[in-house]
């Protein structure tokens, strides 16, 4: 066809579209439509030049949209009619590396059905190959030094591709065209076991051909688990610790091994139908845990079955569990067919870990065994959690197939500005002209090791994208150590400007990064602590927020939080202050609730002397704690072994159906009163606690009937209680919400909320 006769356009596309596969997508599209032109990827993400009869050009854009590849996400697509070439074939252009500075790197993802089934069949070359992917699945965030996302540039440099590897590899109509974790039994990755023999570390001898040491060290592995032992397993972001679920021994000596008394264990599942056996799974439940992402979902334990080990989840009405996301995973558990636990592989408050020979001299006294294998994880990455509350699914940790998150911004700004988050589940955010990226789940910031991972963190995005940070953005809290390291940071680099902003201001921010909303809201900041413009601990918060500013409009009463940070893990301390501020010391000894009960009245007398004179007692008006207090008066909960641990045992214990009394507290100007609620509890009516969240939404009602005219933002930790937020979800001013949607309501949402103040104010 002559360049007369042809149609021709340039399409820009934006979004999640280099190294998912999209560039031979549109060349096999392209084929198949008889269209000619060429593809590349750019700064901005994908250009195409197409050009060929008008009726191929427009089938060909509608299935640009509905048959991109699964990993794909499609945010922006321009479409502009251009002078056609009279070009003979369409072919795929390849880029400067430089233009990919600005794209998005991808997290890591789940096995794919086609590279499932092709492990599975005996005539397939990768027949049981527990490193097989695609250009639709693996690793990419793990292995990445830094981009354009090109082999040179991962772990899998160290592998260099056999011939059949390397024809699909530069074949532009194969599935594995330009994978860059591709490999196989002669030329990729390899397992490796590791065993104590007499108190020292030894590999184990396999084979010289790889499948039979695979499948060697695989039946060592499931012998061992069915011994009752504890195996560390590499997967894609670092190693899990792994033992039988249904060995009540096995569990409770990991938990003994790892100082872990009773924070519950995720659990792996060989398949969604072995998942229905412990929890209850509804529709959206299941496509949840069968998600390309495969995070950990939280789920009803089923009543009156004692399915796995009692260790498991003690106390709890709840379990974790996901399904297997690589073949590792996968051919592993085909093997024993039963639960496992599957818990991340690190010492307490440090991060997870990704490197075998580490493993082995920190948790040698934890593992019996290791397996292990040789492609380097470059990015440590943890597993995701979420739940499904009403119809919607609530993130609660955002990591592996989740991010790194990349998100658009609503306008170009020319600084690249780092958020670096709160010193609780910290995460950090970095813009770039027009995008956002949020990290991986760094965790909290509590020893030298987590900070050198958040450190290590941000040095990886500031090599992905090439730049240093101008603007940097931190919490008001002088102690928290993201804000020590932002001003070592500015002192080091006195070019950059540093911005702090109030906590849960931050929190109110976040969310309305998310939506992309700018106006005044309606929020409501609870969680656990927080510092304050005050200089007192915030958490019950209820401001007027615009991406400006806020008002404090209301908040939680404050009261004293015994022992400082001993109150965060002693629910009992919190409950005491509590008793304090209402009734006499006399009175308190004489009483015969289950908080008082937790005491000497030697203690009682001492705290309280701590409490009159302000003694390690800071003010807070934290809703967390006032959770914890409930906990303790209800006896549920005295001490935490983890964080909101009396929220979940609180949740356990039920509220259900459960009329809310609005009574237990009081609005007074801008004050919340918990006095009523408390006064109840202390006189032993326990049905108060059961009633406590239903009184929180009634709550919640009250203060948005004062304020009708603003939309409503629900952030903070405590929106992770799944009856509250459920019972928000219920009531008439739910259409009015703004939650969040890709992040956690808790701290890991910080860094987001710290930029999006940022950026209005550049």
């Amino acid at each position: 066809m002559s360049p007369e006769k042809s149609q021709a356009y340039s399409i820009s596309i934006g979004g999640l579209v280099q190294g998912v596969g999209f560039r031979p997508f549109v060349y096999r599209l392209a084929e198949e439509e008889g269209i000619r032109g060429w593809v590349r990827n750019d700064a901005e993400g994908v250009t195409l030049h197409i050009e060929g009869e008008q009726k191929a050009l427009r089938r060909f854009q509608k299935r640009l949209r509905s048959e991109k590849p699964p990993l794909a996400r499609i945010d922006s697509l321009l479409v502009k009619a251009c002078q056609a070439q009279g070009l003979q074939s369409f072919h795929i252009v390849h880029s400067e590396s430089r233009e990919e500075k600005r794209v998005a790197v991808l997290p890591d993802m789940s096995l794919c059905d086609a590279c499932l089934a092709e492990m599975h069949d005996p005539s397939n070359r990768r027949h049981h190959y527990p490193f097989i992917t695609c250009t639709d699945c693996g690793p990419r965030y793990s292995i990445l030094r830094t981009v354009p996302y090109d082999r040179p540039n991962t772990s899998m440099a160290a592998f260099e591709m056999c011939p059949a590897c390397r024809r699909e590899y530069e074949d532009p109509a194969d599935r594995r065209y330009h994978a860059q974790p591709i490999g196989c039994w002669e030329c990729g990755p390899r397992l490796s076991f590791w065993q104590k023999i007499d108190n020292r570390w030894q590999e184990l001898d396999g084979a010289d051909n790889p499948q039979t040491a695979s499948e060697i060290f695989l039946e060592e592995t499931t012998r061992r688990i069915e011994a009752g032992q504890i195996v560390a397993i590499k997967g894609l972001g670092g190693f899990h610790l792994v033992c039988d679920a249904l060995n009540e021994a096995a569990v409770q000596r990991l938990r003994e091994r790892k100082h872990r008394p009773a924070k519950p264990f995720a659990l792996m599942m060989a398949s969604l139908e072995a998942a229905e056996k412990l929890a209850a799974v509804n529709d959206r439940e299941r496509e949840l845990l069968c998600s390309k992402e495969r995070p950990i979902v939280l789920l009803d334990k089923k009543e009156g079955e004692k399915t796995v080990a009692e260790a498991v989840a003690p106390g709890i009405g709840r379990i974790g569990l996901m399904l297997p996301y690589t073949p590792l995973h996968t051919l592993l558990l085909e093997r024993l067919n039963r639960p496992l636990v599957a818990t991340s592989a690190n010492l307490s408050d440090e991060p997870i870990l990704r490197d075998g020979e580490v493993l082995r001299q920190k948790l040698g006294d934890v593992v019996d065994a290791v397996l292990d294998h040789d492609r380097q994880i470059v990015n440590a990455c943890d597993d995701s959690v979420a739940q499904i509350i009403g119809d919607r699914v609530q993130w609660l940790r955002v990591a592996r197939g989740i991010a790194p998150l990349s998100l658009t911004a609503d306008s170009k700004n020319a600084s690249a500005v780092l958020a670096v988050g709160a010193n609780q589940k910290n995460t950090v955010a970095l813009s770039l002209e027009d995008k956002i990226v949020v990290s991986p789940h760094i965790g909290d910031l509590n020893s030298i090791e987590a900070m050198e991972y958040f450190a290590r963190t941000v040095e990886t995005f500031r090599r992905f994208y090439d730049v240093s940070p101008e603007e940097i953005v931190c919490d008001l809290h002088p102690n928290y150590e993201t804000t020590k390291w932002a001003k070592a940071f500015t002192i080091q680099n006195p070019k950059s400007k540093i911005h702090q902003v109030q906590h849960h201001f931050a929190h109110v921010l976040a969310v309305m990064a998310e939506h992309g909303y700018r106006e005044k809201v309606l929020a409501f900041a609870f969680d656990g602590t927080g510092y304050g413009t005050d200089g007192t601990i915030w958490g019950g918060e209820v401001l007027l927020a615009d991406t400006q500013g806020f008002e404090r409009v209301a908040h939680l009463r404050p009261f004293r939080l015994l022992g400082g940070e001993k109150a965060i893990k002693e629910p009992r301390r919190v409950a005491l202050a509590l008793l304090f501020e209402l009734f006499g010391l006399d009175e308190i000894l004489a009483m015969e609730n289950p908080t008082v009960r937790a005491f000497k009245p030697a203690e009682i007398r001492l705290l309280h002397q701590s409490w009159k004179k302000g003694l390690n007692a800071p003010i807070g008006s934290s809703m967390g704690r006032l959770f914890d207090g409930v906990a303790s008066l209800a006896g549920v909960c005295q001490f935490q072994s983890y964080e909101g641990e009396s929220g979940l045992r609180l949740e356990a214990w039920g509220s259900d159906g459960v009329a809310a009394e609005s009574g237990f507290f009081e609005i007074d100007g801008d004050m919340i009163d918990w006095a009523p609620l408390v006064r109840a509890l202390a006189m032993g009516e326990r049905d108060t606690a059961h009633a406590f969240v239903a009184a929180l939404t009634d709550l919640v009602a009250k203060v948005a009937e004062r304020h009708p005219n603003f939309p409503i933002v629900l952030a903070g930790g405590v929106f992770q209680n799944r009856i509250l937020l459920e019972s928000c979800l219920a009531q008439p001013f739910a259409q009015r919400l703004m939650l969040s949607k890709f992040l956690p309501p808790n701290d890991a949402a910080i860094a987001l909320g710290q930029l999006y103040y940022a950026l209005q104010q550049i």
